[in-house]
């Protein structure tokens, strides 16, 4: 597999776990389990991590004058991360919630 290859296939997966345990945290919440909520943000948070590191080193990659170049599975991964970005934003805000109307 190409260098590129595997760097979008390692955003991807982290993104992709990430957002699925994001999804897990909010189902925890709404049944009450708030201690396995936070346990489940804080893994996405690490999975979340990692993909926005590989990220952060293909625009370093960029910023430094070396080409990156642009292929559909690169706009897909970079879509991942996106996705699981917001999602961890409306995630946090749903725990909270959930957190609020239980007490």
């Amino acid at each position: 597999m190409e260098e590129m290859e595997s760097v979008c296939f390692g955003i991807i997966t982290h993104a992709g776990t990430a957002r699925s345990l994001l999804m897990e945290a909010i189902r925890e919440a709404r049944e009450g389990n708030h201690s396995e909520a936070g346990k489940k943000l804080t893994e996405a948070g690490g999975h979340f991590a990692r993909a926005h590191q590989v990220h952060a080193r293909l625009i370093q990659t960029e910023v430094q004058g070396d080409h990156v170049s642009f292929s559909l599975l690169l706009i897909h991964a970079e879509d991942q991360l996106m996705s699981a970005k917001t999602i961890k934003h409306l995630a946090r805000e749903l725990v909270c919630i959930y957190k609020r109307l239980e007490n």
